[in-house]
């Protein structure tokens, strides 16, 4: 994607990132641990080279569901080993028998399986732990990979979305646009209509960063705090500047959509222009299934590490959830 670097004066490393599902790994964080108790079976899993929509198929097929029945907390990458959580609506069956038939229907390994009194849904984690083998680096590049991270956990990451989700080319946001108004309430609908919301935060965060108020607020922004994502309404931007400097709180950007949190003052005025340019009316949103959100336009770049190793070097750290490491990586392998 061309975006910005926020350490474009620092020297990259070179190389390239998930040359194979082996290269890059991804470990869901979840929000809770399984009680022990209740009528969902909770499945941890872990494989290389599946989509989540591909095992949660697999699932919902042996054990005689509707897809919709799989929980799950987010999607990983198909070319990554990724560990995650499934839960499955099965309150008479033995638990050990379903982790038996789970095992032998998916790819991988099943870890374990709990029982749980709810059905695990999108956004149910904390994020993500990932690493990533960057092949082919320059020599004596892991001096300058930890300058890297360490500027990015001063400054944190900007919070584009990653090209997984807006398609081959942008493919997947204009599937999207002309189907704001569709009634089709499957996955697959869904997807491409978020992939449009994303393009549009993409579209405003560049803008932010561009005009240098990224990382601060102005007034009428929708603020969110870092450490547990509560929104509020800036009305003295002067008197957030601190807690912006300090990664306390962030500008958050739209998810355009019916209900979403609308801006205020120069922060509409910008937004709305964006949405005015992409030939969408609000009254439209209104009518659409579309739900809307806010966006942080920052996130905490957390536990970063990196280790030569004989392939390249691999690269660690932490994203909260709904962030792409895709996003991080390009800060490096460059």
């Amino acid at each position: 994607m061309n975006l910005p670097l926020v350490t474009q004066d620092l020297p990259g490393i070179g190389g390239r990132v998930k040359s194979a599902p082996e290269d890059f790994v991804v470990v869901e964080a979840p929000l809770y641990e399984p009680s022990g108790t209740g009528e969902h079976i909770y499945l941890r899993h872990r494989r290389a080279g599946s989509t989540t929509q591909d095992l949660a198929h697999r699932l919902a097929r042996e054990f005689g569901l509707r897809p919709f029945d799989v929980g799950v907390a987010g999607l990983k990458d198909k070319i990554a080993v990724a560990e995650q959580t499934f839960s499955l609506p099965l309150p008479k069956a033995d638990i050990e028998d379903v982790r038996t038939r789970a095992a032998a229907v998916l790819p991988g390994e099943v870890l374990w399986a709990k029982r749980h009194g709810n059905k695990l849904r999108r956004g149910h984690l904390l994020g993500n732990r990932f690493e990533a083998l960057v092949r082919g680096v320059r020599a004596d590049a892991r001096l300058d990979a930890e300058r890297i991270g360490l500027e990015l956990v001063r400054l944190g990451v900007p919070n584009f979305y990653g090209e997984q989700r807006l398609g081959t080319d942008g493919r997947n946001v204009e599937i999207g646009r002309a189907k704001l108004n569709d009634d089709s309430r499957d996955w697959l609908a869904n997807l491409h209509r978020t992939a449009w919301q994303a393009d549009l935060f993409n579209v405003w965060l560049l803008e932010r960063l561009e005009a240098g108020t990224s990382r601060t607020v102005i007034l009428g922004d929708v603020a969110k705090r870092l450490d547990n994502g509560a929104l509020f309404d800036v009305t003295d931007a002067a008197a957030e500047v601190e807690r912006a400097e300090r990664l306390e709180i962030t500008p958050s950007g739209p998810l355009f959509g019916k209900d979403m949190r609308r801006a205020a003052h120069a922060a509409a005025e910008h937004e709305e222009r964006i949405l005015a340019t992409n030939g969408i009316a609000w009254e439209a949103l209104e009518k659409s299934r579309l739900l809307g959100s806010r966006r942080a336009a920052r996130v905490l770049l957390a536990e970063f590490s990196c280790r030569e190793a004989e392939e390249g070097l691999w690269i660690s750290f932490r994203l909260s959830k709904g962030s792409y490491a895709t996003v991080v990586l390009r800060e490096f392998a460059r």
